[in-house]
């Protein structure tokens, strides 16, 4: 049975960095029977990055529609998963104000990461908490899920403008702040809806380019991902070949001999 001091211990192992940031995406039935149950697997999170910033999504895309357009930032659950839902009840965390891609935050700059993300008429803007995991030089751990699930991808597919991934026209949303404020917040969505699915092909040379590397944490098999890294190789990628995601093809490997190639030339 994993405790929060095997936990920690695993955290360690990865190399996360414990004064950086780090975006969590999980399933946590993947990590196996814990002492304590998901509060535990928080804590153990939560007591390694002490010393930086902790973020997990807490996305309400599922249900927040032009149907049902009023996102609570205080009541609208998480629809992603078990742990995300109970992080952002949890003391000092802090829950962005975005109606479809709300994140919540705990530590270092939390209020100050988190703040103004209504403003934002898409759900992963440059300019977004999903922009600042490049500039604060972030790392992504994914445990028990893949690249499929991984949210920050979806956002380089915006800053590139991937042809086909956004919605031309605007949904008419609302968030309701912190304040209890309702505000308008016209909101263009993404599209292309299986491109995430097909994440999983950038698997190998992201390995390959040292943008990511995999281990364990509990039972789960995980990726801690280099936001820059990330970002770069396949905003190169997207620029060559948009229609990267299109297809649930393996990437061919004219793309490995183009790296490896351009590392032979640096």
């Amino acid at each position: 049975m994993h405790t929060k001091e095997s936990l920690v211990q695993d955290l360690k192992q990865l190399g996360i960095n414990s004064k950086g940031t780090l975006l969590v995406h999980s399933s946590y039935k993947s990590i196996g029977e814990v002492k304590g149950g998901p509060e535990t697997v928080l804590d153990s999170l939560g007591a390694y990055m002490k010393d930086g910033l902790l973020v997990l999504p807490t996305h309400t895309w599922d249900y927040i529609t032009k149907d049902d357009p009023v996102f609570d930032v205080k009541a609208s659950p998480s629809n992603v998963g078990m742990l995300t839902e109970k992080f952002r009840h949890r003391a000092n965390v802090f829950r962005s104000e975005h109606p479809t891609h709300s994140v919540a935050a705990l530590g270092k700059d939390a209020e100050l990461f988190t703040e103004g993300e209504y403003r934002h008429d898409t759900p992963c803007a440059r300019e977004s908490v999903w922009g600042k995991l490049v500039d604060r030089d972030a790392q992504i751990l994914l445990i028990g899920v893949d690249l499929t699930r991984n949210t920050f991808i979806h956002g380089i597919e915006e800053w590139v403008d991937t042809p086909g991934r956004m919605t031309e026209s605007h949904e008419d949303l609302y968030s309701v702040l912190h304040t209890g404020e309702k505000v308008h917040v016209p909101s263009r969505r993404h599209s292309g809806s299986h491109a995430s699915e097909h994440y999983w092909k950038v698997d190998g040379i992201l390995m390959e380019e040292g943008a990511m590397r995999k281990g364990t944490f509990g039972d789960a098999d995980v990726r801690i991902i280099d936001a820059r890294k990330t970002a770069d190789l396949l905003t190169e990628l997207l620029l060559k070949k948009p229609d990267l995601f299109s297809d649930n093809e393996p990437l061919a490997d004219e793309w490995r001999y183009y790296f490896q190639n351009k590392h032979s030339e640096s």
